[in-house]
């Protein structure tokens, strides 16, 4: 957990970029309501790109919950961990909450958090998505974000993912560590990789979901709650939410400060690379992306690939709730 020097000075930070709005915090929280618990979970694993879940402790703490645990959970299981009342809210690639959803786990989508993170890494010689075929590309686990982004990506350009792609899963070697030497074709890295893999002018990038259409378009990363925590405390759900969005608008004007956060904290390990990650990610678009587009484009996607069985209406029905992120629009202005 952070110190409290750490803490102190996330307060401090937070104040001079006028994020938290702590001045007004009062009336407004007065208006509301009292919270319905003063308890939120939230997962803790290694990753730059859901920064704004790290960096929203102290405001958390504004925004009155006493009681802020972050719970060691692999980023593939959020979903999973917030559907069995494991996690209360949690930020991650929106195709993974879908799986879950498509299961009937207690699951309610809230907001998208940012665009763009993951990065499609490959050798000499394979210029795009389609030169996969018959290639190699690494994977932690069959369902984690590489497999299904990989998957997503090759079926967008016409490619059976099942037959035309030799996937590579070894539990106990990082894929990063087979592409490095040369063991396989690609990985999806997500940050710090692509800054480590860059720093060190290994491979090249075929796919940067920041700027290459249509992964561009869509959310990345979207923010997400146990579905009985957001029906029973809608207080609580629209304060976290609100902390969780007020630290995304920190991530994106105050990058440096975050980094030296989540270093400090334990949530990255290297500052340079969580800085850079910080800089590239565009954590500055959660008011004008659409988060229902993205649910339906990922929901179509996988409904077409097999993933998952719903349709996307039915999604975005069972799995979604828009009211709290449209308030919240309203009230944190740009």
């Amino acid at each position: 957990m952070p110190t409290a020097q750490t803490r102190r000075r996330f307060l401090t930070m937070a104040s001079a970029a006028g994020a938290a709005g702590l001045s007004r915090a009062p009336r407004a929280l007065a208006a509301e309501g009292a919270l319905e618990t003063t308890s939120v979970r939230l997962p803790k694993f290694l990753s730059v790109c859901v920064s704004p879940q790290y960096a929203a402790e102290e405001l958390l703490r504004a925004e009155g919950f006493t009681d802020v645990r972050y719970v060691d959970t692999p980023a593939s299981a959020v979903a999973e961990a917030i559907g069995h009342d494991r996690l209360d809210f949690g930020v991650n690639y929106a195709a993974l909450f879908l799986p879950a959803i498509d299961g009937s786990q207690p699951i309610t989508v809230l907001a998208g958090v940012h665009v763009g993170c993951f990065e499609l890494f490959a050798k000499d010689g394979i210029r795009n998505v389609a030169d996969l075929k018959g290639r190699t590309v690494g994977l932690q686990d069959w369902g984690s974000t590489a497999h299904v982004l990989v998957a997503l990506m090759a079926a967008h350009v016409g490619l059976n993912p099942a037959k035309d792609i030799r996937w590579v899963t070894d539990p106990s070697v990082k894929p990063i560590e087979q592409f490095v030497e040369g063991k396989i074709d690609a990985f999806m890295g997500f940050p710090p990789q692509p800054q480590e893999l860059r720093a060190r002018q290994i491979g090249q990038v075929i796919v940067n979901s920041t700027v290459d259409r249509p992964w561009s378009q869509y959310f990345c990363c979207m923010a997400a709650g146990n579905r009985n925590y957001v029906q029973n405390y809608p207080v609580a759900t629209k304060r976290a939410l609100r902390a969780i969005l007020k630290a995304t608008d920190l991530c994106a004007t105050e990058p440096t400060r975050v980094a030296r956060q989540i270093v400090d904290g334990g949530f990255a390990l290297r500052y340079d690379y969580a800085l850079q990650a910080l800089n590239e990610v565009a954590y500055d678009r959660w008011r004008d992306y659409d988060a229902a587009d993205t649910i339906r484009f990922y929901a179509l996607r996988m409904h077409e690939t097999g993933f998952i069985k719903s349709s996307p209406q039915k999604i975005i029905a069972d799995g979604t709730d828009w009211r709290f992120l449209n308030e919240l629009k309203r009230e944190l202005k740009a």
